[in-house]
């Protein structure tokens, strides 16, 4: 059983969400990185995450996947970090890491990436309605709040950063001030900026 943490993951890819969530933690952990069309869709890995996708960590013989899954479960599994709720600020915390994760990461995706809008009828189907709604919905919570479950940093504003930040730099989020100020709270801390480093260094060397 290895008590260190492997990262699997490509610079270009979500595991840049679980790489600044491990710089966080401030624990030791091990990078793999995979590169799409080889390692990424290799046997070894298809065992690790039969989706062929990152990221992954591998800790004391524990799998996790999902950039989401992977926040919630290390700010439990290093608990001394403090990036887990505290009683008051669970049901913030987990509704906004799960509205990242689904409604908003839905919308995008159809809305920026696959061109799709749906119409009234189907707006009644999809869990996120449409995209300017949920666009709305998240600006005004962090009109509010410093951050997603009060006044204090936690892995859930790892999630819901990570997802600012990329559609605000690649134009499938709309530069509306609650965003761009949120975006610049959470990319000021240290552990953002390290983990953006190491992986920066990585897309250079490739």
């Amino acid at each position: 059983m290895r008590n260190e943490v492997i990262l699997y993951t490509n610079p270009q890819s979500r595991g840049r969400i679980a790489r600044w969530m491990l710089e966080e933690v401030g624990t030791p952990y091990h990078v793999e990185v995979l590169d799409y069309d080889g390692s990424m869709k290799a046997p070894a890995y298809l065992k690790i995450n039969p989706m062929g996708k990152v990221p992954a960590i591998v800790y004391r013989d524990q799998v996790v996947t999902e950039g989401a899954a992977i926040c919630a479960y290390l700010a439990e599994a290093f608990p001394q970090a403090e990036l887990a709720p505290r009683p008051a600020e669970r049901a913030s915390y987990y509704r906004w890491l799960f509205f990242a994760a689904g409604p908003l990461e839905a919308a995008i995706t159809d809305s920026k990436t696959l061109g799709v809008e749906p119409d009234a009828q189907k707006q009644k189907m999809v869990g996120y309605g449409t995209y300017a709604a949920v666009l709305d919905t998240l600006a005004a919570w962090l009109k509010d709040h410093t951050f997603v479950a009060g006044e204090r940093f936690t892995a859930a504003d790892v999630y819901v950063g990570a997802q600012i930040n990329w559609g605000l730099n690649f134009g499938t989020i709309e530069k509306r001030a609650e965003f761009i100020d949120y975006a610049k709270r959470v990319s000021a801390r240290d552990a953002y900026r390290r983990a953006m480093e190491k992986d920066d260094a990585l897309v250079e060397t490739a």
